[in-house]
């Protein structure tokens, strides 16, 4: 990664980390030092990790497997949906759902009752219930849609878990762990490094961060060769 990209990070707010006093201590090797009360993240170490993330990230994509994107943070739904959209990839960017790795099978159930409602709305089926049955069922498709649409495709657990806020999150972190599945994750100066296997110490609050970020994401992405059309399958 050239060495202009420090400079373009630095202007894209990837160096600022959270108030000293809400750091997690096993940060410290990836903090430059403080200023205005706030820690500041080591760049070249951001870009050194940075680049081991996105070639582990390139080549899982080049294998056909799957990554899952996950962020819950209001600031970062739309951009992490169209990140995912763009390569191709299943995501989380409502409330994580309980189980969602660590007991997919059920979870896949609740996924095909969605499909089922959806397929009964488009044939026109719901007009054969009651205006109050009906409703009640386009409800549930809205409610399900909002919290299953990003994982409507997926088959089977993911191969990768790429993670905005760890923090926040903490729970897809813990699933992921849990069942083994690598994870790709964002590390703010609060966040725990040593859970996640491709960290890359980042500002995750910043939109301007993000957007570079997942920027880079979507440039590995488009670069990579594809064995097939990945849907999540």
């Amino acid at each position: 990664m050239p060495k202009d990209d420090v400079k373009v990070m630095f202007d894209n707010a990837v160096h600022i980390g959270h108030r000293t006093q809400k750091w997690n201590p096993l940060m410290k090797k990836f903090i430059h030092g403080e200023k205005d009360g706030l820690h500041i993240i080591n760049l070249e170490l951001t870009t050194e990790f940075l680049e081991k993330a996105l070639k582990f990230l390139g080549q899982s994509i080049a294998e056909g497997k799957v990554i899952l994107f996950v962020s819950t943070k209001p600031q970062s739904v739309v951009l992490v949906e169209e990140t995912a959209t763009q390569c191709k990839m299943p995501y989380v960017s409502s409330k994580w759902i309980p189980g969602l790795l660590t007991n997919f099978p059920t979870i896949k159930t609740r996924i095909k009752y969605l499909k089922d409602l959806k397929s009964q709305e488009a044939s026109g089926e719901l007009e054969k219930y009651t205006k109050k049955e009906a409703a009640k069922m386009r409800k549930e498709i809205i409610k399900l849609q909002n919290a299953l649409g990003g994982v409507e495709n997926l088959k089977k657990n993911p191969d990768v878990v790429f993670v905005l806020d760890t923090v926040r999150d903490n729970i897809a972190v813990l699933e992921a762990k849990k069942v083994g599945i690598p994870i790709i994750a964002l590390v703010d100066t609060n966040a725990n490094p040593s859970d996640i296997d491709y960290p890359i110490p980042a500002n995750d609050d910043a939109s301007k961060s993000l957007v570079y970020l997942l920027g880079k994401v979507a440039e590995v992405a488009s670069r990579a060769p594809k064995p097939k059309d990945n849907d999540g399958k």
